[in-house]
């Protein structure tokens, strides 16, 4: 585990390319900057400036090799590489509040963009006009969408929202796409049909992953918990509420292995081996010291609390020094 900087504001989204070469992020603000590794340094390359508010959601496709991006502005772009410049092409995404989050679909032939306007786009592209157009799955989410994810079968799309509900929809377009088969989610599986619709979360579902076979699905709420769906189960749900602060991210790392981050600071990892079965395993940080004897962020918070103080140094026994908000496979997490 290494530690990297990119600057000094805060990160609020990232993705990596196919060979983990490169990465995108966005310093909270309306670019997308793309580093490169050269030796043990990271170098900036490209600026992609087209958007003209806050970017929230950065995904880069590994076999196209082509970025979306969305932003605040309400708007949505695919980025293609030619001659070593990066090209926006604009996504009638149709939406009237702001872009939170974005995902490409496995065969990446569409990507989902959840927004403030209480719906889900669905984007893929039209060859007859060469542009990129969007479905909208509308009921029956009442709330910003904050997180999504794909089932490995390209047509389940999960999603979590700030109306305290974790579900599961069909995206399945006939236009683009075969007639799904059943799977353990169900078997009808028409555009924008519930297969899952998860209420008592406990608080915003600030973000969701499918496992590699796609028969569970990990959540995080915002009440402290993770919980994970079974739907090789009768969709049984395993909910463990931890004594940490709220987690922001969670990541099937395997079948049976999950990774979830937060406001603590540190990534943590979870096991889950069927119903009822859903266990904290250790922390996976490496500590800088152990000057405050392995405290928790939270009885740390709580200590200044009571002395009514703050301390000279504030530095985080971690890597980290902030709070965590995304995750990606085989690599560290990225600081806020």
């Amino acid at each position: 585990m290494s530690r990297y900087s990119f600057g000094l504001e805060p990160l609020s989204c990232h993705a990596w390319n196919k060979d983990r070469t490169q990465i995108a992020v966005s310093p909270n603000n309306n670019e997308v900057n793309i580093y490169e590794k050269k030796g043990k340094e990271w170098v900036k390359i490209h600026e992609l400036t087209e958007h003209s508010g806050r970017i929230t959601g950065i995904d880069w496709a590994p076999e196209s090799n082509r970025i979306v991006t969305c932003a605040s502005d309400r708007n949505a772009y695919v980025w293609t590489l030619k001659d070593a410049a990066w090209k926006p092409t604009l996504v009638l995404v149709r939406i009237n509040r702001a872009a939170t989050c974005v995902k490409w679909s496995p065969l990446e032939n569409k990507f989902a963009l959840g927004s403030g306007a209480q719906l889900i786009s669905v984007c893929y592209f039209e060859k007859e006009n060469n542009w990129w157009l969007s479905k909208h799955i509308k009921k029956p989410i009442r709330s910003t969408v904050l997180s999504l994810d794909w089932h490995p079968n390209n047509i389940l799309l999960a999603s979590g929202s700030a109306d305290l509900h974790c579900r599961v929809f069909s995206a399945y377009i006939k236009d683009i796409e075969d007639k799904p088969g059943p799977t353990a989610w169900g078997a009808k599986m028409p555009f924008g049909e519930v297969l899952l619709d998860y209420k008592d979360c406990g608080g915003w579902v600030h973000s969701v992953s499918f496992s590699p076979t796609g028969d569970q699905l990990a959540f995080v709420a915002h009440n402290s918990s993770i919980a994970v769906v079974d739907a090789a189960q009768r969709k049984e749900v395993t909910q463990l509420t931890t004594d940490r602060l709220p987690l922001l991210s969670v990541l099937f790392v395997s079948p049976t292995e999950i990774v979830a981050a937060g406001h603590d600071c540190c990534p943590y990892q979870f096991t889950y081996n069927g119903p009822g079965a859903l266990q904290f395993v250790k922390k996976l940080d490496i500590p800088k010291n152990t000057s405050k004897g392995g405290m928790s962020a939270m009885q740390h918070f709580r200590n200044l609390d009571k002395k009514a103080t703050e301390e000279e140094d504030n530095e985080l026994d971690m890597l980290h020094q902030n709070s965590i908000t995304t995750e990606s496979a085989q690599m560290p997490a990225v600081d806020m």
